[in-house]
């Protein structure tokens, strides 16, 4: 992606490279619109001003390219004669609008984060290296514009997570049913009591164990929520349950109980192996989902912490 907007727009197909050229983006936005069916590449819109038009139609993906610093200015020595110091200010005044005139500032690229599809980090040693990562990128995939089920669905699990007030972790969970959804959930304290965050659960908050005193969690969980919200009769037959981790035997006896028929997750826990046999016994399919890198949201932990999270 150019740092700096182009006065004269051009879009090249994907297949025989042909360059076209349009004296603005209104009449490219109208052209590729009109053509919607076929792949172009531009690399003439730069700015946010001249992307948001273009993000807003369903056939439009951004697409960005970056390096290490070092590797992009050693790689620049071929073309430039210009010092790292020199390399360095350009660089940000590129991505962040930096500029030594305070009269004058650039467009920032560090702006244009939220509207990026895919990011491709180019550590590659070759040209061929680089190529072969994109094909397996697979840019022309519907998926990179529009998401599956799945990846509708454990998105909004993964946002339903942020509302969560436990100490211990954020679990969000949804459930659906032909694709449409019956309810959401996320861990914390019941209703009318203090939150945990805020000292309501003496489990999750107690970092030591005491003789003698009932710690007992009062925290309910995402997908308890989410079975309690909807009820036995909303869920009926073949529901999916969504969620950000794997269930816990707790959870895992209540939502089988209820006939949910399929559990997707995302993170692993401690009692995944006794869940899934659970699960197996009951007819109930267990998937895992790798969720796809395009959407900002961050899962609740890492799969290297959920791994060794007690129940």
């Amino acid at each position: 992606m150019s740092p700096l907007p182009s006065p004269v727009p051009t879009a090249s197909p994907v297949l025989n490279r042909q360059s076209l050229c349009f004296s603005n983006t209104i009449d490219l936005l109208k052209f590729v619109t009109q053509n919607w069916q076929e792949n172009f590449v531009t690399t003439d819109l730069s700015t946010k001003e001249l992307i948001e038009p273009f993000v807003r139609r369903p056939f439009f993906l951004l697409l960005s390219t970056d390096a290490p610093l070092i590797e992009r200015f050693n790689r620049s020595k071929s073309r430039l004669n210009q010092s790292l110091e020199d390399f360095v200010a350009d660089n940000d005044r590129h991505i962040y609008g930096l500029s030594h005139s305070a009269s004058s500032k650039a467009e920032s690229l560090h702006n244009l984060g939220d509207l990026i599809n895919i990011r491709i980090i180019n550590s590659f040693k070759s040209l061929q290296e680089l190529y072969s990562h994109i094909d397996k990128v697979d840019l022309l995939h519907p998926e990179h514009i529009r998401p599956t089920w799945d990846a509708y669905f454990m998105t909004m699990a993964s946002l339903v997570s942020r509302r969560s007030n436990c100490m211990k972790r954020r679990v969000g969970a949804i459930l659906v049913r032909e694709n449409r959804v019956l309810a959401s959930g996320y861990n914390g304290t019941p209703r009318g009591l203090t939150n945990c965050n805020e000292g309501g659960c003496f489990h999750c908050n107690e970092t030591t164990n005491k003789q003698g005193q009932s710690l007992e969690c009062v925290c309910l969980h995402a997908e308890e929520n989410a079975l309690l919200e909807a009820g036995r009769e909303r869920v009926g037959k073949d529901a999916v349950l969504y969620c950000n981790m794997c269930p816990c035997l707790r959870c895992t006896v209540k939502i089988i109980q209820t006939g949910v028929k399929v559990v997707v997750y995302n993170l692993a826990y401690k009692v995944d192996d006794a869940s899934a046999s659970l699960f197996k016994e009951a007819g109930v399919e267990l998937r895992r989902y790798d969720p796809n890198t395009k959407f900002h949201l961050l899962p609740a932990e890492d799969e290297s912490v959920a791994s060794t999270i007690e129940p």
